[in-house]
């Protein structure tokens, strides 16, 4: 447990270490603001551990998941005087935060008493687990995990934004990635409508009495897009996020500049989030086994 945490906060030193350093310098303009970022990004990730400590909700990171690149590509156009393809990442950013924000509200996330809320049941898990069970060690987790890792890759994943600022007007590749980035906005809401409607029914049915049809009891759904790879939502999510870099690449004609480093980032920690879900599905669920043989992670038919 702990070499994973520390191999993940390694990760979020070095790797932006590297890509800095062989990269192009930063312009007077983009240094400015990703200064204001940084602000912003300290400022959230504290209050995400004052709050979760007070509270003991360990979701206030989660609750801005889907808010805070909003304001930080909002920033970005301000700063480039709403440069035409700044405008264009930051709605197309927008439009994924309030879907995902919608979607984690239904499920109980969000409250007029905003320090409460469902909590991610892995948090709870986690805490049971030996190596963090002592106050002191989750203290220490919840600082620099779950509230500064975590926050500041949501602000890495924004970064392809600072990059692409003054690099010249729109052209048709941007309109092609955009396009592509809302072709997995719409499949990410439809792998999470399938998902809510699976719980929803198998709620409803448990709720009826009777014997359970089948596919409600095994407990997890594993029809639709969830048939063709485990993670359709996790899938589509870095598809959003690595297609969202190439926005830099078209604004700076290299295909391999800094701000890809939150991509490469996320990937890794969907690689983890999505080992540690599947290993409780696999304690509570006796056909996840199979499933999990029969059906890919990430990349259908692979």
């Amino acid at each position: 447990m702990w070499k994973t945490i520390l191999a993940l906060l390694v990760t979020i030193i070095v790797i932006p270490f590297l890509a800095f350093r062989f990269d192009e310098p930063l312009t007077g303009l983009q240094n400015q603001t990703l200064i204001k970022l940084l602000v912003v990004y300290l400022a959230a990730a504290l209050l995400c551990f004052v709050v979760s400590s007070l509270s003991k909700n360990y979701s206030q990171v989660d609750k801005l998941w889907s808010i805070m690149p909003i304001p930080y590509t909002w920033i970005v156009a301000l700063d480039s005087g709403f440069e035409a393809r700044m405008v264009l990442m930051a709605i197309l950013v927008t439009a994924w935060g309030l879907r995902l924000s919608y979607n984690f509200s239904r499920r109980g996330g969000y409250s007029i008493r905003f320090w409460t809320g469902e909590e991610d049941y892995r948090w709870a898990v986690l805490r049971s687990k030996p190596e963090l069970s002592a106050g002191w060690k989750w203290m220490l987790f919840n600082l620099f995990f779950i509230s500064l890792y975590q926050m500041g890759l949501i602000l890495l994943i924004t970064l392809p934004a600072v990059r692409s600022l003054s690099c010249g007007s729109v052209t048709l590749v941007d309109g092609i990635i955009a396009a592509l980035l809302l072709g997995f906005i719409v499949i990410e809401t439809v792998a999470d409508q399938q998902q809510w409607n699976y719980h929803k029914q198998k709620k409803a049915a448990i709720k009826a009495g009777g014997d359970l049809p089948e596919r409600f009891r095994k407990g997890f759904v594993d029809t639709g897009l969830w048939g063709i790879v485990r993670h359709p939502n996790y899938t589509s999510e870095l598809a959003i996020w690595i297609i969202f870099y190439f926005f830099s690449v078209s604004a700076t004609g290299s295909w391999l500049n800094w701000s890809v480093i939150g991509a490469i980032l996320l990937v890794l920690l969907f690689w983890g989030s999505s080992n540690f879900s599947e290993s409780i599905s696999s304690g509570k669920y006796p056909q996840y086994a199979d499933y999990k043989k029969r059906t890919p992670r990430f990349i259908p038919f692979l």
